[in-house]
């Protein structure tokens, strides 16, 4: 219980800090989705993501290699 209330706490200081538009519903989902994405966390949260298609965001592992 201790746990979700200082994660809670975190995130709203963090959204009060950057002045973030989004609802901490929102923030709280974004964070549990990017958890092991290589995404830096405040470009996530504000939605400027830099993607550019040419270059796959993810290095998959193939299991055969034929």
């Amino acid at each position: 219980m201790w746990i979700a209330i200082s994660v809670y706490l975190l995130v709203a200081i963090v959204k009060k800090e950057h002045k973030l538009e989004r609802s901490m519903n929102e923030i709280l989902q974004i964070l549990s989705l990017n958890l092991f994405e290589k995404t830096p966390l405040f470009s996530a949260l504000s939605g400027k993501m830099d993607t550019n298609p040419t270059e796959p965001r993810h290095k998959l592992l193939s299991l055969f290699d034929f």
